[in-house]
């Protein structure tokens, strides 16, 4: 038998997602969409210095289960440089596909190992992260158009 879906702690972390609102001034924006379920993230991102988040804005309209992962994602993404959210996502993909044994080392990741068995909702747990990495990408030619 499966472990249950939709969790107590699946359904804390959906209505508890940090940085919900859009920034004014971002050096990156992007909106993704999922064509599997239709779920929708807009990510907006402040660089650093150093090109590592300094301020997040995400707008989250998914499920519950990809409302969790975009609570786990915003909680832990400030201070994270684009490479520390790909091999985050790298990782998490990879379990869910059954490659990785572990979905992460973030806090709270571990909500998301009964998702393993729903390929369906691997698109939206995934997608948070896909908008931030877009988000990278913008602000990344925005600089170099500069």
């Amino acid at each position: 038998m499966s472990a249950a879906l939709y969790t107590r702690e699946i359904l804390r972390l959906a209505v508890s997602i940090p940085h919900q609102s859009r920034l004014d001034k971002a050096d990156g924006t992007a909106e993704v969409r999922s064509r599997a379920c239709g779920s929708r993230v807009a990510a907006d991102i402040l660089l650093s210095d150093d090109r590592k988040i300094a301020k997040l804005g995400i707008e989250v309209n998914a499920c519950a289960l990809g409302q969790a992962s975009a609570a786990i994602l915003a909680t832990e993404a400030v201070s994270k440089s684009a490479d520390e959210i790909a091999d985050t996502r790298q990782q998490l993909a990879g379990f869910l596909e059954g490659v990785n044994d572990s979905p992460g080392d973030w806090a709270n990741m571990e909500h998301l190992m009964a998702a393993k068995e729903h390929k369906g909702r691997h698109a939206a747990i995934l997608l948070p992260y896909d908008a931030i990495l877009a988000a990278f990408k913008a602000a990344t030619s925005a600089s170099e158009a500069a």
